[in-house]
């Protein structure tokens, strides 16, 4: 994994979010881990240690999220919690980029990598990260139908995001990147990949498809 050149120190911003400078050195370094997981045929399984570390194991012990965030604790103080960590449970490569985040300080943006390398693999899969609001909550039945319904209207994969917004015109409010759907859209595009599919359907019953382009 490469050098970052960027020089600022461990941790995310003070507010509740995560800043563009926070933000742009998780993506530099999820790139590298992404990368050295490729190269090690580990893609899904590093990101799913990475995440399950940040998400699951950090915030039920704090002291150790603490100690991974400080600019006052020695590289080889954390290197041993990693290595304590890690042992007999994650991947060489996980193991590795963990260790690159200790030298060069980084350890306390653990949580932005994790979601950074996640997002990317996704990208690479052609999967779109989507957020849905609704105006009302919906059962996780009626979320996966929503969801395949959309998924279907845009021709692209998805990974979606429900939110509940009661002010929302019409319903329902997809944002997929930086382009937002409403629920006429998204019900306009369903109608026409349905009218598309019964007209082939229609042009293969009766011969007149034809198959030049």
């Amino acid at each position: 994994m490469g050098h970052d050149t960027t020089h600022q120190t461990d941790g995310a911003s003070p507010s509740s979010g995560v800043d563009i400078g926070t933000e742009h050195v998780a993506k530099v370094y999820a790139r590298a881990i992404v990368e050295a997981a490729d190269a090690a045929d580990c893609r899904r399984e590093v990101i799913d240690e990475l995440t399950a570390l940040a998400r699951d194991v950090l915030p039920q012990v704090p002291q150790a999220a603490a100690v991974f965030a400080s600019p006052k604790v020695s590289i080889e103080a954390k290197q041993a919690i990693i290595d304590r960590l890690a042992a007999g449970r994650l991947r060489p490569t996980t193991t590795h980029a963990l260790h690159v985040l200790a030298r060069h300080g980084r350890l306390g943006l653990l949580t932005a990598v994790a979601t950074a390398a996640a997002r990317l693999a996704d990208e690479l899969a052609g999967i779109h990260e989507a957020v849905f609001t609704t105006a009302v909550p919906l059962e996780p039945a009626q979320q996966a139908q929503v969801a395949a319904d959309v998924q279907r209207s845009l021709a692209i994969a998805l990974r979606p995001t429900f939110v509940v917004d009661p002010t929302i015109v019409g319903g329902l409010m997809v944002r997929v990147g930086d382009t937002i759907y409403d629920q006429s859209v998204v019900t306009s595009l369903a109608r026409l990949g349905d009218r598309l599919r019964q007209r082939n359907i229609s042009a293969l019953q009766t011969g007149e498809y034809s198959w030049q382009t």
